[in-house]
């Protein structure tokens, strides 16, 4: 049996792109026909919602009664992944909840598939979020993205500050969006549609649409390089991991 998977896409620093990164995940397994659903965690507004209404829920993360509705249905969902999109400040408070409730634990023992996209931003103290978060990651797969979205520009990561950050999550990936042209960008936020939607120039009813050639062109082909990112790391493999036996299981919860 297939056994559920959790992604986390936030930081605690706002303005780094994090609904961007989940907006590509989504369609990326979209594509892939992995089934997904998400929750955003802007309320009640919600930024992810606007483009994925049919995905997406607004949930407050803070509150014990959405985090049932999250987590509670992990197992009966028809959905094998559920993104969680985690807006500026709470990075480090949802993480602190997911230990309290055990969450971590059951990913230690492979009951659920756990994997976390930090957005950082281009300053050393977006690099301090790391300290913070690594305690209460356990084995969750760990993904620093680098996300140049508008004119971000990171500063060179010399070997001993990349050492002493990055070795405190064991097998953190590095990854790195690329930034879309900007008015690109800025076509795709008016028409509030998913990506692959605006490339296939439809509305979000699924009625032609008719963007520009040339700037559905641009979003085709980042988004080609953010997949490429995906695929490099195998992240369909790592989202659709068989459930542990009952006997490994019982060998993982005695550890």
């Amino acid at each position: 049996m297939a056994k559920p998977a959790v992604i986390i896409v936030g930081a605690d620093k706002g303005g780094v792109g994090k609904t961007t990164v989940a907006r590509t995940l989504l369609d990326y397994f979209t594509a892939h026909q992995v089934p997904v659903r998400a929750f955003d965690t802007e309320a009640p507004r919600g930024t992810l919602k606007r483009f994925h209404p049919e995905l997406t829920e607004v949930v407050d993360v803070a509150l014990v009664a959405d985090q049932m509705k999250i987590f509670d249905t992990l197992n009966s969902a028809e959905a094998a992944v559920t993104l969680i999109d985690v807006r500026a400040g709470l990075m480090s408070p949802t993480l602190k909840a997911l230990r309290d409730i055990g969450f971590i634990d059951a990913a230690k023992k492979g009951q659920i598939t756990f994997a976390v996209f930090h957005i950082l931003g281009p300053t050393i103290a977006s690099l301090d979020e790391i300290t913070e978060t690594a305690a209460y990651l356990g084995d969750a797969r760990y993904f620093m993205v680098k996300n140049f979205i508008n004119n971000t520009h990171f500063f060179e990561w010399d070997e001993a500050t990349h050492a002493s950050y990055f070795k405190q999550i064991k097998d953190a990936v590095e990854l790195v969006i690329p930034k879309l042209n900007e008015m690109a960008s800025e076509q795709v936020e008016l028409a509030s549609v998913p990506y692959l939607t605006f490339i296939a120039n439809k509305k979000q009813s699924g009625e032609p649409a008719s963007y520009s050639f040339v700037l559905r062109g641009y979003v085709r082909h980042w988004l080609g390089n953010v997949w490429a990112e995906y695929d490099r790391i195998n992240l369909t493999d790592i989202v659709v991991a068989r459930a542990p036996t009952a006997a490994v299981a019982k060998v993982q919860a005695r550890g």
